[in-house]
């Protein structure tokens, strides 16, 4: 009969069912091998203790410290309404600062025996503010003697690694549920080559994970991190790798543009030059479409770089060739913008087939969801008959009724919110796979492009185009400094009254129903301060016609309105007859209103880093400099307000992106906040490891490209299908 692997053994049976479903739900590990994996956080040192100082609120810490004191204090309550109420106050210290737990009820006795002052021991629990001081309430312990047997060897060593844990699992509870897996690590088989490992000098799996688990020296760490980067960097760069090797044997048609055909004509009617970078950039682009195998390209390119410029280039080269273009926006507003400005941009060589068309002229079409059965109708047929040139749409242009004549090249706006699956089902619209370009505005650093956009290759654009103006960001400190505020309003007249308009920008709509599960629970004052509900787009708006900017022709925009509504919105702002536009972040990619100089961000604490840089984006895109306003009411000395200071002082995006990246680690960036799962990097920092993951890409393309199936590596084999199972797959897809 056939064993079941030793690290794919499920945890239900080596550890019982009660600890297996709280590791299953709470932490998502499954088998023997995923425990293994489940790395500390951190190690404390017997000699050393916690800074209970710097505790995180509302978070889940584990703590190692000293009772100081302990009382029990009797209360009268509803429960015990003769004074008979116990409450324990057990205050413990690791000189730094000192903690409160409290006991209730029957939960004082056994805290009360053996909480005395003097001892030692390791507290978990959800850290909480009771009378403006920090306390854990309820928190589970484990004492810390030294001389019971099963302590010290539960503790061996010196260092005691604290886990990633939850409310219902103690890091220490975990630590022994490894303890009893240890063993298992010995066949835990090693994804790396030998001539790799043994020539970078790593030590083999077994010994990292024994390492990780119960290190006996600090160097015992340092040898187990570094081999187990290296593996998460290798794994991830061979999946990249072959997905790379995979489309590079895919056939594609060529696309060269007709010498002198729709490309050359709209070249000639352009009113400026195109940047250098633009210029760079598109050769990079026309050359990809000049081979048999399809392009896989990302843009990155700065707000306002004139990426939709390339784009639009690269699209006629390929109507120009026979082929049909399709670009994919993420919203309705947003492809309906691309459509109306890239008519503007063709003119007359947008009318194909219409009187007055100019004669290399082609048909550009919109396709959304919420268009009227005839326009769509007449969409689709324009599109299977080839006479459509251009095709710009939503996910609707995905559907399997829409066909295509002769599908050449797919460009995919803000590609963060497209997974893999809708490109492919594009791409499988044509006769042969069709080129890809895939645009994104968020600047991303080099080794998360490398970690996550492997499969594609990369061209920057960083420098704006001639005539674009500097945009001054300041950060408004409404709760230090309330004139300030005022101020920004004023500000807002003046710009309205020279001439432009101005964006007001809030976190939410404010039509939502207050979720009844909220409600119940009821908060102390300082909370209630501490945790108001964001602003909302349409409070704000009222308040603002009715106040500071009375007179003033204020209007709304946000993702609930009907899509005829928010389009005659855009309209009018477009055209200058509204002053200021009051909205939430629907108008982060894409709008473009020359005329707007002025954004005021409430509450921009509530937006990331990346986001804000976007959104100052949409000011400052005409001749007249920006000006951008973070209004926030953190305190000086808050994360939150470093973050927006950091976005004041410079509009480098690839810098912000960083700082992003430092500052919330890559869950986010790596699509993983969206889909909820844990990052699949759980010793990889991107930023930090940028060099380990340029040399992991390396070997990795060597690899591939000597044994693409991987059949003298099974162990490899074996690690990859780890990685690419069930949401890791979209994880690398994500794209």
């Amino acid at each position: 009969m056939d064993l079941v692997p030793a690290l794919e053994e499920p945890l239900k049976k080596v550890l019982g069912p009660p600890t297996a479903k709280v590791m299953a739900e709470h932490l998502g590990l499954h088998t023997v091998g995923d425990l293994l994996h489940h790395y500390p956080r951190r190690y404390e040192e017997r000699g050393q203790l916690t800074h209970l100082a710097d505790l995180p609120m509302d978070e889940h810490v584990t703590v190692v410290a000293m009772v100081a004191d302990a009382r029990l204090h009797t209360f009268a309550s509803s429960k015990a309404p003769r004074g008979k109420g116990q409450r324990l106050e057990v205050t413990i210290t690791d000189g730094s600062g000192r903690l409160q737990l409290v006991f209730f009820g029957n939960g004082v006795h056994k805290p009360h025996k053996e909480l005395l002052p003097g001892t030692r021991a390791m507290f978990a629990g959800k850290v909480s503010v009771f009378n403006r001081r920090l306390q854990l309430a309820h928190p589970a312990y484990e004492l810390l003697r030294g001389d019971s047997e099963e302590t010290v060897e539960t503790w061996a060593g010196a260092l005691i690694p604290i886990y990633p844990a939850t409310a219902k699992l103690e890091s220490w509870k975990i630590g022994k549920a490894i303890q009893t897996v240890l063993p298992s690590a010995q066949e835990a088989v090693d994804p790396l080559p030998d001539t790799l490992r043994e020539g970078r000098g790593l030590v083999a799996l077994p010994e990292a994970l024994l390492k990780i688990h119960r290190p006996h020296t600090k160097a015992d760490i340092e040898d187990a991190r570094s081999r187990l980067k290296w593996d998460e960097a290798f794994v991830l760069q061979v999946a990249l790798a072959r997905r790379r090797f995979a489309d590079a044997q895919l056939p594609a048609v060529a696309r060269r543009p007709a010498p002198d055909g729709l490309l050359t004509a709209f070249d000639a009617r352009l009113p400026f030059t195109l940047t250098e970078g633009q210029q760079k950039v598109s050769k990079e682009i026309f050359d990809d479409l000049a081979t048999e195998h399809p392009m896989h390209r990302l843009l990155q390119g700065e707000v306002g770089s004139g990426k939709t410029m390339v784009a639009l280039r690269a699209m006629l080269a390929v109507v120009d060739a026979g082929g049909q273009a399709a670009m994919l926006a993420p919203t309705e507003v947003l492809a309906q913008q691309h459509h109306r400005s890239i008519v503007e941009m063709m003119g007359e060589l947008a009318e194909g087939g219409m009187l007055g068309g100019a004669e290399q002229a082609t048909k550009v079409v919109l396709l959304t969801g919420s268009m009227g059965a005839a326009a769509r109708r007449q969409a689709l047929l324009d599109l299977v008959t080839g006479e459509a040139g251009i095709v710009i749409g939503t996910h609707a242009l995905i559907e399997d009724k829409v066909q295509f004549h002769d599908l050449g090249l797919v460009v995919v706006d803000e590609q963060h919110r497209f997974g893999v699956e809708q490109r492919d089902a594009l791409r499988g619209k044509g006769k042969q796979p069709p080129h890809l370009l895939v645009m994104t505005a968020t600047p991303i650093p080099r080794t998360v492009a490398m970690t996550v956009f492997g499969d594609l290759e990369t061209s920057v654009l960083d420098q704006l185009p001639a005539g674009r103006s500097p945009i001054a960001s300041h950060v408004v400190p409404a709760a230090d400094k309330p004139h300030f505020l005022a101020r920004t309003w004023e500000r807002v007249r003046e710009e309205v009254g020279n001439g432009h308009q101005a964006y007001v920008v809030c976190p939410r709509i404010g039509d939502e129903e207050d979720d009844p599960k909220k409600a119940g629970k009821k908060k102390s004052p300082e909370d209630e301060a501490e945790k108001r509900p964001p602003l909302a787009v349409l409070d704000v708006a009222d308040q603002l016609a009715k106040g500071p900017l009375q007179g003033l022709k204020v209007e709304v925009l946000h993702g609930r309105m009907h899509p005829d509504d928010k389009d005659a919105v855009m309209r009018r702002f477009a055209a200058g007859e509204t002053d200021v536009l009051v909205a939430t972040t629907v108008i982060e990619v894409g709008v473009n209103v020359p005329n707007a100089t002025a954004m005021v961000i409430m509450d921009a604490d509530r937006f990331g880093v990346s986001q804000l840089h976007q959104l100052r984006g949409r000011v400052g895109r005409g001749s007249a400099a920006g000006l951008c306003l973070l209004v926030s009411e953190m305190p000086e000395a808050s994360a939150a307000r470093q973050r927006l200071n950091a976005v004041a002082a410079t509009l480098d995006g690839f810098e912000l992106s960083r700082i992003d990246l430092e500052q919330r680690r890559e869950g986010d960036v790596l699509g993983q906040a969206q889909s909820g799962a844990r990052t699949s990097l759980r010793m990889l920092a991107v930023i930090e490891d940028e060099e380990i993951i340029a040399e992991a890409r390396e070997e990795a393309m060597t690899v591939v490209e000597a044994d693409p199936e991987l059949q003298h590596l099974p162990g490899l084999r074996t690690a990859l299908d780890a990685l690419l199972d069930e949401e890791r797959e979209q994880y690398l897809e994500k794209g």
